[in-house]
């Protein structure tokens, strides 16, 4: 095969725009936004086909962890490739899942027994909805089999495949798939800042908790699971919930005899300064999806974990037909989870968490001056990530005029400071690496000060 490692950047736009369709990318603009051509990556830098450095502040978006390049995943891999990269998991097995499989329990709640392995979020939650309504079908107890619904919360978001979109909230996103999508149960949205006038931030949230408990009051008896991404809703533009409130939201869910389904592929693997954000309030749920950063942003891998007690339910006779019949062709790939072993490595060996923590703490501080800028609105954070809404008129909650595609603006600005960006909207993201230094953290907060600046003067 000819050789195209040193391709013309002229060349690769042209052909970029000639063969590829970009996802969440509206192709009008494209071109005119000056997207990025990256060619290689070292540590926590981007590197174009031009030569420049960017710092790769969303991480590749939200799975790279620890930089690129990392000679601990990139020897992991390398390793494997000398055994076997990829053989198949139904009916048969390969050691790195299984190995992985122990080492990720050992660092999830004590409740999770086991892992069923897939290739991104949207299928691991898929997966844990589709076991949800097996087990309660296969129950001896026929007002058990009635539990056929599930909730998920409004501007909630868990990937793109039907049952993702239909456990999610974003009209956007969602809207014009309708006639494909099956019908959920809708709670309310954590949304604050978006309030009604009148309304302190405080009430809202008491609002919020108490309708989320009047749909389970309604409908607990009939639910298979609630789906909650724990901490913060990310997609739906880095949203915040109350204070305890997935703790108060598990307590409540098992109440109605219901399962809780907390989808980690945002928030989970370090990203809260917990392995994962359930832990933060101390909740044990009966399924956890993880993906993303399992094998630091490098292999698509995927595991949705639960408990010994949903997979019993699925034991018996072949010819009772509890199997479940659901797979995918790279279930447990086995470069994905010799990265992910590697990941795993990464955490135990370095202060990863206890940094996450203290690096919270540092961009919190950092974000603070942001407050007094006159087009910043709001500005929400948990754990290493963060969102920066930008609002024409911020005391009257005035949104700019969609069509001027703020956010983006203020991301390209960025990069005149060697930063990547992607906005969710006009609400601008930081998720870096975990490793990002203080130094880096300095330097991303004031790229984002001059973009903001540059665009909105």
């Amino acid at each position: 095969m000819k050789d195209t490692r040193n391709l013309p950047k002229d060349v690769l736009e042209k052909w970029d725009d000639q063969y590829v369709w970009h996802p969440f990318t509206p192709h009008s603009v494209y071109r005119d936004e000056h997207p990025l051509t990256v060619v290689a990556g070292e540590g926590h830098y981007l590197i174009d086909a031009d030569g420049e450095r960017y710092l790769d502040a969303v991480g590749s978006i939200w799975c790279n962890l620890f930089g690129h390049r990392r000679d601990e995943l990139d020897q992991a891999v390398r390793e494997q490739l000398d055994h076997i990269a990829h053989s198949t998991l139904l009916g048969n097995t390969n050691d790195r899942p299984v190995i992985l499989a122990k080492r990720l329990l050992e660092w999830a709640p004590d409740n999770l027994g086991k892992v069923f392995y897939s290739d991104n979020g949207s299928t691991s939650v898929e997966i844990a909805m589709k076991m949800a309504l097996q087990f309660w079908q296969q129950q001896g107890d026929e007002s058990q089999r009635r539990r056929t619904k599930f909730m998920g919360l409004a501007n909630a978001y868990s990937g793109d495949t039907i049952g993702a979109v239909s456990i999610g909230g974003i009209d956007l996103f969602h809207s014009r798939f309708g006639p494909m999508i099956f019908e959920t149960v809708r709670g309310p949205s954590p949304v604050t800042y978006h309030r009604p006038e009148g309304m302190s931030r405080r009430e809202t949230e008491e609002k919020f908790v108490a309708d989320f408990d009047k749909v389970i009051d309604e409908y607990g008896e009939e639910l298979a699971a609630v789906v909650i991404e724990p901490g913060m809703q990310g997609a739906g533009g880095m949203v915040t919930y109350p204070d305890g409130f997935l703790k108060h939201a598990a307590r409540k869910i098992r109440d109605a005899g219901s399962l809780l389904i907390v989808d980690e592929v945002a928030m989970g693997m370090g990203r809260s300064g917990q392995m994962f954000a359930c832990q933060r309030e101390g909740v044990d749920p009966d399924f956890l999806c993880v993906a993303k950063g399992l094998t630091g942003g490098y292999v698509p891998v995927a595991a949705t974990l639960t408990t010994n007690r949903i997979y019993e339910a699925f034991l018996g006779p072949p010819e009772e037909g509890r199997t479940f019949f659901h797979g995918h062709t790279y279930t447990g790939n086995a470069l994905g989870c010799a990265a992910g072993l590697a990941t795993l490595d990464i955490f135990e060996n370095e202060n990863i968490l206890d940094e996450v923590s203290r690096k919270e703490s540092l961009l919190a501080s950092r974000l603070e001056p942001l407050w007094d800028h006159p087009h910043v609105g709001d500005i929400r954070q948990y754990g290493l990530a963060s969102g920066v809404e930008l609002m024409a008129d911020p005391e009257r909650r005035e949104a700019f005029d969609g069509a001027r595609r703020i956010g983006m603006q203020v991301c390209t600005a960025a990069r005149d400071k060697g930063v990547f960006l992607r906005p969710l909207g006009d609400v601008i993201v930081f998720m870096p690496p975990l490793t990002i230094t203080d130094d880096e953290i300095d330097h991303l907060v004031a790229a984002v000060e001059y973009g903001i600046d540059k665009v909105l003067q």
